[in-house]
């Protein structure tokens, strides 16, 4: 059955302890990317490009509100340019979960000039372990 991105029921962090953080109210949306590499392997014999698969990633975009509350999305990721952590970071949608260790690698704030504060943390895949959904 198609599904809708509504109503997702897990977006956790870790935030620099490791402590898993629900940032989901306080994010209006996100973009992530799980690609792998591509290898150019066209011999001088074709007339056509020839690639082989390489290594995969995932990456992560988490757009969300300042909230300075404790658990929520500033106590999580104000300390991204003071530490190195890696940080657990798990999406559940529709029933199913990805889960990834993650290197969180800026926490830019953008205060607009109609007087939204907002933040656009980019994310990166740290550990090696292909990204592989799950039922959850």
């Amino acid at each position: 059955m198609k599904q809708s991105g509504l109503g997702w029921t897990t977006c956790d962090v870790d935030d620099a302890t490791g402590t898993p953080q629900d940032v989901r109210n306080d994010l209006t949306n996100l973009q992530f990317s799980t690609p792998k590499a591509t290898q150019d392997v066209t011999g001088i014999d074709k007339s056509a490009m020839e690639r082989i698969l390489l290594l995969a990633d995932f990456s992560i975009t988490l757009n969300g509100v300042f909230n300075p509350d404790a658990g929520k999305g500033h106590s999580v990721f104000r300390t991204v340019p003071s530490t190195s952590v890696p940080r657990t970071t798990k999406l559940t949608v529709a029933g199913q979960t990805l889960i990834n260790e993650c290197l969180y690698t800026d926490y830019p704030l953008t205060r607009a000039d109609s007087g939204e504060l907002t933040y656009a943390v980019p994310g990166v895949l740290c550990d090696g372990t292909v990204p592989t959904w799950t039922a959850a």
